[in-house]
């Protein structure tokens, strides 16, 4: 072998590179020959937050009505009040050609292609103005508002924050922030330590799987931690299916209503550890200032969803 030849077999035995980049998606290949040893290796997208910031301004609209089925639904399902039902009006009907493996439609149209795997309703704000009524016909105007990346103890955490206004014919019924959160998927640590917490209200509740299932239907929610526990288990690693955050934010807002025995203007919320359905956990609220804190806090004592309520 001549020592061209040489040289090139050398380079291909140590390694054939091969990269493609689409700006916030880079793909590595490498393949290693050693003794008929071969070695594949596929590197996770790196994170482009100047271009995830370019869909900040998107709008996208909605339009829904209020129909007497699906007040009839909501009230068999969560047996409550419809302070919370705007979160089941206008949700994204992608067909399962354009579902992601998690069950959620795939990213990029309205909301950034965020490549980071694991997405979760970290909470949000809501500013209460009118209750949607049965015939209602609601518009639901969306806004990418901002894009923010964090570094956290199990790695990137990219923030996506949407405003929502939710209108009928009568006006704005409803302004709305959420905060959805994309982050690796990683195994859970231990739950944290409990913190005590006194509460003058509270009120036991429970929530197994087909009311997890029920809750998605209601949502047109495909992602699959509230309903399929193999894939639940086995590719997120949680222990059990996990309980919706706008669900525990549905029980507190309207627990907060039962209170006060009348509808909060303001409502603030935000997911602090996961819930799963074979807890047993409860409702507890207690008054502050001019405003009343409400939580859900496992049989443990560990808090899973927080909130506070204002008129």
């Amino acid at each position: 072998m001549n020592k061209k030849k040489q040289k090139n077999f050398i380079n291909f035995r140590a390694g054939l590179f091969h990269h493609r980049a689409k700006r916030s998606r880079k793909v590595f290949w490498f393949f290693f020959s050693k003794k008929n040893f071969f070695a594949f290796f596929l590197l996770e997208p790196a994170l482009d937050l100047t271009y995830l910031r370019e869909w900040i301004g998107r709008t996208e609209t909605a339009e829904d009505v209020v129909s007497p089925r699906l007040l009839r639904e909501y009230a068999a399902t969560l047996e409550m009040g419809t302070l919370a039902l705007h979160w089941c009006l206008a949700p994204p009907a992608a067909p399962g050609s354009a579902l992601g493996p998690d069950g959620h439609p795939a990213r990029g149209v309205f909301l950034p292609p965020v490549p980071l795997p694991r997405r979760m309703w970290a909470g949000g704000k809501l500013a209460l103005h009118d209750r949607l009524r049965a015939g209602d016909a609601v518009t639901r105007l969306s806004r990418i508002a901002d894009v923010t990346l964090k570094q956290g103890s199990s790695g990137a955490l990219c923030f996506v924050t949407v405003a929502h206004e939710i209108s009928t014919a009568r006006g704005l019924a409803i302004a709305e922030t959420q905060d959805i959160v994309y982050r690796e998927i990683t195994r859970p640590g231990a739950a944290p330590a409990p913190k005590p917490r006194i509460a003058q209200w509270q009120e036991q509740k429970t929530a197994g799987s087909v009311l997890l299932f029920r809750f998605s239907a209601l949502t047109f929610n495909g992602h699959r931690i509230h309903y399929d526990r193999t894939y639940t288990m086995e590719q997120e690693f949680y222990p059990g299916l996990v309980v919706h955050g706008p669900l525990q934010a549905s029980w507190l807002l309207d627990f907060a209503a039962r209170i006060k025995a009348r509808d909060p203007a303001g409502f603030v919320f935000r997911g602090v550890h996961p819930l799963f359905d074979f807890q047993n956990f409860k409702l507890c609220a207690a008054a502050e200032d001019d405003a009343l804190k409400l939580w859900v806090e496992t049989a443990e004592g560990v808090t899973t969803t927080e909130a506070t309520a204002r008129w």
